[in-house]
């Protein structure tokens, strides 16, 4: 089981300087950490003209671009991984997400994993003009579309939402693939994972009897469609906001115990089961991602 930490971007005293992120993914690197992860959102609202929008994210929280970010980071580590959690596929151009992916796998050296979803955030899509109401449906296609392009030289393509011909990326990926992750609870995220997916990003679930449910049905359905359900990953959250070593370990038992092949640790994140640390400092998360490391790193 790989253990990997989000990047805490959203704090501008970490997102908002470029020598804190270099930081923050060396030091991240030479704990131990085999995966670095970060969200993504493209446009926040202004709250002030949304007085009911609640704590979902708006223009205050601090979001960089993924591939500039990973793309920056290439440079600066030598073999912890990068993962998106998520990108929003659906709110952007399906050719040009499979070209700056693979341009991006090239450069880190083939340390790359796309994590998709379809977004909640209909402001976006507007703003992005793309079609929030087809966005699932979509998605799909867009995956078969960046799949052919990372293993063909040449791709010639009719589908419902895209049209090659006789076109392709370059560079292509150095493996002529990228694994491609799901992040969402829906039934149809679960049956995308199955056709489409190298693995299962679930956050929201707890430890308990409610995550064993859900992925006794991932395997169900995999099984269901003659795969294997060993060949899907599972990347799943944990919190260094809530407890201490007894209760970080007893976590990572369990989750382990369910098959999980990834854990992202989330210092930055306060909803569900997640809790934010105290400090919004560098140096308040490096020390909460080096604690948590020395707790739980013989469990994995």
């Amino acid at each position: 089981m790989k253990l990997g930490v989000a990047l805490p971007e959203i704090d501008p005293e970490v997102g908002g300087d470029p020598a804190a992120i270099r930081e923050f993914a060396q030091a991240a690197e030479e704990i131990g950490y085999q995966d670095l992860s970060a969200p993504d959102h493209v446009l926040g609202v202004n709250a002030a003209s949304r007085p009911e929008w609640g704590d979902r994210n708006t223009s205050a929280d601090l979001f960089h671009d993924p591939f500039v970010l990973f793309g920056f980071l290439a440079g600066c580590t030598q073999k912890i991984e990068f993962s998106t959690q998520v990108l929003i596929l659906a709110q952007r151009q399906a050719v040009l997400v499979a070209k700056q992916a693979a341009s991006l796998d090239v450069l880190c050296g083939g340390r790359f994993r796309l994590g998709i979803g379809v977004g909640w955030n209909p402001v976006e899509f507007v703003g992005l003009n793309e079609n929030f109401h087809n966005r699932g449906r979509r998605s799909e296609e867009q995956v078969e579309v960046m799949k052919a392009l990372w293993a063909q030289p040449h791709v010639t393509l009719t589908g419902k939402y895209h049209t090659i011909e006789d076109a392709g990326i370059n560079p292509r990926p150095p493996k002529r693939s990228i694994p491609v992750w799901f992040g969402g609870h829906a039934d149809a995220t679960l049956r995308r994972v199955v056709e489409w997916g190298d693995g299962w990003m679930p956050m929201a679930y707890a430890p308990g009897d409610e995550a064993k449910a859900a992925f006794a049905k991932l395997r169900s359905l995999a099984e269901a469609a003659g795969r294997n359900p060993a060949s899907i990953g599972i990347d799943t959250r944990v919190t260094a906001g809530i407890g201490a070593e007894a209760e970080w370990r007893e976590a990572v038992r369990f989750w382990k115990s369910c098959g999980i092949t990834h854990l992202t640790l989330a210092t930055y994140s306060g909803r569900g089961h997640l809790r934010r640390i105290a400090g919004r400092s560098l140096s308040d998360h490096l020390a909460a991602i080096k604690r948590y490391w020395n707790a739980v790193a013989d469990l994995l």
